[in-house]
């Protein structure tokens, strides 16, 4: 069972909606394949700023070109959103399907370092999507940092997820623990992992180098995109293979119970 993952490594707009739609819009169409599945970083719209003024409602643009964008390729599409509901502001993340219906998930873990924390709600509760055959588990940026939300646990009828995915605005003087926590992630959750992160410079002069990233089961990188530069990259991974891995390997059945309270 194959799945066409393709990301975008791309520089952003800071506060300037319109113009990220626009451009990442143009990179989508330069693909020469065909995807199951588009990956944008976070906040795609504005960039990672604190000026919740920004916000759109969950029916706002981005979402309408997320829809429109998502039935045009028949690949689902996912990225962060700033999202106001009910007087509260979110980092969202929506995972759109190509029949224009919807899943979303509110980022967990608040960055205080930039404030986030003040401006945002946290979210409590996890999203594991079903699509093509795969369960994929779309988490957010700082999220990376906290191994016990990105477990993946396992029940009587096998482990939560195959693809763990990261969406992010991760700074390129961070790099180091980006690039390490990846392929953890994969190694200890026995699932691809990919990371997606922005280049270029956002308003607060805070530089970002990209440094997105496919890893398998084994924690090796299997993409391609270079650092600082723009890329849109279409890689393909194989749920058979990662079964069978699983099946030679099932480290995740000496893996230590545990609840999580939220």
């Amino acid at each position: 069972m194959i799945l066409k993952i393709s990301f975008v490594q791309s520089k952003l707009f800071w506060q300037d909606i319109k113009s990220n739609l626009e451009y990442l819009e143009r990179k989508i169409d330069e693909m020469h394949q065909v995807a199951d599945v588009i990956v944008l970083p976070e906040m795609f719209s504005t960039g990672f700023s604190m000026q919740t003024n920004q916000a759109e409602s969950i029916d706002g643009e981005a979402l309408k070109w997320m829809q429109r964008l998502s039935r045009q390729k028949q690949a689902a599409i996912t990225g962060s959103l700033m999202i106001k509901e009910k007087g509260f502001i979110y980092n969202r993340l929506v995972w759109m399907f190509p029949d224009g219906s919807f899943e979303v998930y509110d980022k967990r873990h608040l960055f205080r370092m930039a404030n986030e924390n003040e401006s945002f709600t946290a979210g409590n509760r996890r999203l594991i999507v079903q699509y093509k055959g795969w369960n994929i588990c779309p988490l957010i940026c700082y999220d990376l940092r906290f191994p016990v939300w990105s477990r993946n646990q396992s029940s009587n009828s096998g482990l939560a997820y195959d693809l763990l995915i990261y969406v992010a605005n991760w700074p390129e003087r961070r790099a180091l623990a980006w690039n390490s926590l990846l392929p953890a992630r994969a190694i200890e959750n026995q699932a691809f992992v990919l990371g997606v992160n922005r280049v270029g410079s956002d308003g607060n002069d805070i530089s970002y180098s990209g440094d997105s990233g496919l890893y398998n089961y084994l924690g090796e990188r299997i993409s391609q995109a270079n650092r600082f530069m723009e890329k849109v990259e279409i890689i393909k991974v194989s749920k058979t293979e990662l079964l069978n891995f699983r099946e030679s390997f099932p480290a995740y059945a000496d893996a230590d119970e545990f609840k999580l309270y939220v």
